[in-house]
């Protein structure tokens, strides 16, 4: 398998595009540790799985993402673990819908912090030890909304726009190290965390769940259908490979043709 030896990390994947990427990793032969919150039956469940249907090493690890010693404790483990951590994909992400003047402050703080600042302090952690070795890939989670904005979306808009800026920029500075630093920008996946927004969307924009979905969400997707979780991690894998060794410091669209607007 093409990752076999190899050990990744991924943040926010006890469900959704995280787990896909998790298991998509596992499949091609890396080790994995899997990170974030949700009921310790069930992701113990999905890490025994895991184990036994690829037959590498799964590891769980509930640091907060808001917490940067938790962060480099995470990856401490990581290392001491499996030896390395090849593989940093910073997916951990959390949304709140409001106009900007009823935004409450701790909600852009807390998103500000989970999914911006989390993927500073994870890519600091590994990559002394991606220099090392001299080789390592880093992917995080974008979004549609790091190249186009939404209404009643300040917080996450902004950090997501904030996170290619920080990718381009580690891009850069690992250049001459066999380190490839990516986003993908994915439109609307449908996972739990696309589920629980649509809420507040109805409340702010007063509208029907049928309407948020195919009048806010899937109107900006002209395929009209939501992308699957198993498709953003096949790019993850593809990004992770020698193949895309000179791919770096891009952000890479999968959004149904969203941004070719």
């Amino acid at each position: 398998m093409a990752l076999t030896s190899k050990s990744a990390l991924v943040t926010g994947s006890t469900s959704g595009i995280g787990l896909a990427y998790a298991r998509a990793l596992a499949k091609e032969g890396a080790n994995v540790l899997i990170n974030g919150f949700g009921d310790a039956a069930a992701i113990e469940s999905e890490r025994a799985r895991i184990e036994s249907e690829f037959g590498v090493r799964a590891i769980y690890s509930p640091a907060d993402m808001s917490n940067p010693r938790e962060i480099a404790g995470m990856v401490e483990i990581a290392e001491t673990t499996f030896g390395s951590v090849d593989i940093l994909i910073n997916n951990a992400g959390i949304q709140h819908v409001a106009p900007v003047q009823d935004f409450p402050d701790e909600k852009w703080d807390q998103i500000l912090a989970i999914n911006l600042s989390a993927a500073f302090h994870a890519i600091k952690a590994v990559i002394p030890g991606m220099k090392r070795r001299g080789w390592g890939r880093i992917v995080s989670t974008a979004s549609a909304h790091s190249l186009v904005a939404s209404p009643f979306k300040s917080a996450y808009v902004s950090a997501k726009h904030g996170l290619v800026g920080l990718t381009k920029t580690v891009a850069l500075e690992v250049a001459t190290d066999k380190i490839t630093v990516n986003c993908i920008s994915p439109g609307y996946v449908w996972t739990p965390l696309v589920e629980k927004q649509i809420p507040d969307t109805m409340k702010a924009r007063g509208m029907s769940k049928d309407q948020v979905i195919n009048d806010v969400m899937l109107t900006a997707q002209p395929t009209k259908e939501f992308v699957t979780v198993e498709q953003v991690a096949a790019l993850a894998v593809f990004l992770c490979s020698d193949a895309a060794s000179q791919i770096t410091g891009a952000n890479l669209s999968i959004d149904g043709g969203w941004t070719a607007a």
